[in-house]
């Protein structure tokens, strides 16, 4: 049972100034953000006190599209911290300067580092916070706990360890940060399992898939992850036939020029917060081509150039299947029965693969489904969704003192960043100044 009392909680630990749901980039930002303000000279009674909570066993960010020679679509300099603090230490230029690579970095004369080693930068960013985090953790709930006068003073975060049959126990705070990222999106009625798999699971999925030389992969989507997916199958498997099924006629290229790009600004987010509901709608369908369903240009001339000299050599194996859908898929143990419908005939083909790939995208875990009874202090706008300030804080009913921070989540309110690296760093130090500035510390104890 949890204590839903204004006493300790049932672990025994202090209370928390601060318990962040999820440990991604988000999060990993906010800590480190928290640290370099603590580090700033400042009393120990002026510290903020945090425990962040992972469920994964260890820091992993999108492990399974760690593709060799893929690169990330945003500057290195749209790390953890540089855009809060150039002099960080754990900016990633710090970063390759420990590993002793930055000179080759240089040489290499690119903003662009490739995903691999950009997940390595977190990870050791990451590894100099293991005392604050607790993994294996996963939230089930967040309870209010009421103080003698009635008023939410503090929020019980229930935490499961050791799968649905584990123990409960709770961390008490005063504040919550929730970065509990994306899920996978899927078309209905699409279940995964060994032969139909999400885009987020290809590396692990490949590695246990029993055809040494598989014979031919489905890959469905038009965005950055099935041009990836579609590109590595290819060249990983030189035997393989590879099926590209989309609606679009082809793939669209991203809009990365200067101009566009300025949505991703610090700036953008202001001018957006301040916007009406219908200019918002319009700025998200403006630039939607800046970040969704659209492909690096360099990856798509790749994947042209491929498919036209197959088709020059009389042995096409990279077969894209526009103005189509997937309209029946049938796993079985020794492969998966794939029907691609064409939307401008209404033909159909059927066809054996030994797998087939939903690069589908994801959307934000809604934060809702964390929050539990805490929820219901939460206030919402005409279309249900949460009303977040400027500061990322839920705006909550009368008699709820705690703050409920939000990183992701938060596209109707903040922009196309919401969920992406852009403005990490800035969002982290704009959460501390708001923690510091609505509820000062009490703990008397630092985070690190």
């Amino acid at each position: 049972m949890v204590n839903h009392t204004a006493g300790a909680p049932e672990t025994g630990e202090r209370i928390l100034d601060l318990a962040g749901i999820g440990f991604g980039p988000s999060n990993l930002a906010l800590a480190v953000a928290l640290a370099e303000r603590d580090a700033d000279g400042r009393a120990p009674r002026d510290r903020l006190s945090a425990v962040f909570l992972e469920k994964q066993e260890r820091f992993g960010w999108h492990r399974g599209m760690l593709i060799d020679g893929a690169t990330m679509q945003v500057s290195f300099l749209k790390d953890l911290v540089t855009m809060r603090n150039p002099a960080s230490r754990y900016s990633f230029v710090s970063y390759l300067h420990a590993k002793g690579r930055l000179a080759d970095f240089i040489n290499c004369k690119t903003l662009f580092p490739t995903r691999a080693e950009f997940h390595d930068y977190l990870e050791w960013v990451a590894a100099d916070f293991a005392d604050v985090v607790r993994y294996g953790a996963e939230v089930v709930t967040v309870r209010p706990v009421a103080d003698d006068d009635g008023e939410i003073a503090f929020l019980d975060i229930v935490v499961q360890r050791g799968g649905t049959d584990g123990d409960l126990t709770a961390y008490r705070a005063r504040n919550i940060v929730l970065a509990a990222g994306l899920r996978p999106a899927l078309p209905p009625g699409v279940v995964t399992g060994e032969r139909v798999w999400h885009s987020q699971e290809l590396l692990p999925r490949l590695a246990d898939l029993p055809e040494r030389e598989p014979r031919r992969f489905v890959v469905v989507g038009a965005g950055q992850s099935a041009a990836e997916a579609a590109e590595y199958l290819h060249r990983r498997y030189p035997t393989a036939e590879v099926c590209a099924v989309f609606a679009r006629y082809g793939y669209s290229p991203a809009d990365d020029s200067p101009f566009a790009n300025a949505i991703f600004d610090p700036a953008a987010v202001d001018a957006f917060y301040a916007a009406p509901r219908e200019v918002k709608d319009m700025l998200l369908d403006y630039h939607a081509n800046t970040n969704y369903s659209v492909v690096d240009v360099d990856l798509l001339h790749e994947l042209y150039r491929r498919v036209y000299a197959e088709k020059t050599a009389g042995a096409p194996r990279l077969r894209v299947m526009n103005v189509s859908k997937v309209t029946d898929v049938d796993a079985g143990p020794s492969g998966v029965t794939v029907r691609v419908t064409s939307l401008a005939t209404g033909r159909s083909e059927t066809l054996a693969a030994d797998a087939v790939v939903y690069c589908t995208g994801y959307r934000p875990v809604d934060p809702l489904d964390l929050l539990g009874a805490a929820g219901e202090y939460c206030l919402r706008d005409e279309d249900g969704r949460l009303r977040v300030d400027r500061d990322h804080r839920v705006l909550t009913s009368p008699g709820m003192r705690c703050g409920i921070y939000l990183q992701g989540a938060t596209e109707h309110t903040h922009g196309i960043t919401s969920t992406l690296l852009s403005t990490t760093a800035v969002r982290a130090g704009e959460i501390v100044r708001s923690l510091l500035d609505r509820e000062p510390a009490t703990t008397g104890e630092s985070m690190r």
